[in-house]
């Protein structure tokens, strides 16, 4: 391993992550009891321009009124870009008024390192004014071509000291519009492209996620009547090593977290590695051999992972999750 190792630099459990407008304040009860890992309440894409400044308001409200953490949930605030007269209003009237209450912030159309920098300097200010008890991480979407081209850069700025940077998703959407992409599908696959259209790009954030201890999760799916197209997706990501993805609808949470979570079997295989390579180490041995195969300190690393994230979903079953 290289000296420069980064671990993760913030551990949550976020499988199946439920998409919430700020404009339907009906919803939000419903989100906080549902079993979406994660909620995050929009102020950006499913709000209309004249709909922004209630939709503030209303998150605000449901941040301060709802006990999203007694609910087991990690709540989330998608603000509006940096390019709109949205954005700063976002943040200062949010994390004022309701900044204890909030976990992390998700920009939106992240292209370059600075972006982050500049939201992180609000909420820094704020929380310094405020005083406040808690530390709000902040969530970048890569949904441009500009983004993807500085994801590296992106995910480095993770090693800033006092970065709050703690994931990075992958909005297909805007993402297939700004590299004009001949689909107007979102999430799935064009049957005119021989293959997945978007894994390269999908790889690509990956690495830059593992590689400087970021979170990767994969954006929304567009058909919610189509239950099977969405599990092909979550399959595709999940195989890659993406630890969640979005759901825009109720019916596709309970997806999400089936298909983001270890199998059974393949949790007690890993376990089974583990104590096979544990034995192995007792007997002066650097590998072993498990059902006819080979393992060693490589199979221990695949299999810690797989243990490690099946703890954690057991851990928020009971309760006892951070």
């Amino acid at each position: 391993m290289s000296f420069f190792e980064i671990p993760p630099l913030t551990v949550r459990l976020q499988r199946s992550e439920l998409a919430v407008p700020g404009s339907s304040p009906e919803m939000f009860e419903k989100a906080a009891n549902s079993d979406a890992d994660y909620v995050f309440l929009d102020c950006e894409d499913a709000v209309a321009p004249p709909d922004k400044e209630k939709a503030r308001t209303n998150i605000i409200d449901a941040l301060n009124d709802i006990d999203w953490r007694a609910k087991g949930k990690t709540v989330s605030v998608r603000i509006n870009g940096l390019d709109t007269h949205y954005m700063y209003r976002d943040v200062v009237d949010i994390v004022e008024q309701a900044g204890d209450r909030l976990d992390t912030i998700l920009i939106p159309k992240v292209g370059v390192p600075e972006d982050i920098y500049v939201v992180d300097c609000l909420v820094s200010q704020i929380e310094q004014a405020r005083g406040a008890s808690r530390r709000i991480g902040l969530e970048c979407l890569i949904e441009t071509s500009l983004g993807m081209a500085n994801v590296e850069s992106i995910a480095r700025s993770a090693c800033r000291a006092g970065s709050r940077l703690e994931a990075l998703h992958f909005g297909v959407a805007d993402y297939a519009a700004s590299c004009r992409a001949r689909t107007v599908v979102i999430g799935g696959l064009n049957p005119d492209y021989p293959g997945d259209q978007w894994h390269a790009s999908l790889q690509r954030m990956l690495v830059a996620c593992r590689s400087y201890g970021l979170r990767a999760i994969d954006g929304p799916y567009g058909d919610y009547n189509d239950p099977d197209g969405f599990i092909a997706a979550a399959k595709r990501v999940a195989a890659m090593g993406y630890e969640g993805k979005w759901a825009i609808h109720p019916s596709q949470i309970e997806l999400a977290n089936r298909v983001m979570s270890p199998p059974e079997a393949e949790v007690e295989r890993a376990r089974g590695i583990l104590e096979a390579l544990e034995e192995a180490e007792k007997a002066g041995k650097g590998a072993a051999s498990l059902d006819g195969k080979l393992i060693d300190a490589a199979s221990a690393r695949m299999a810690r992972n797989i243990v490690e994230q099946d703890m954690a979903i057991a851990a928020r079953a009971s309760g006892t999750s951070g």
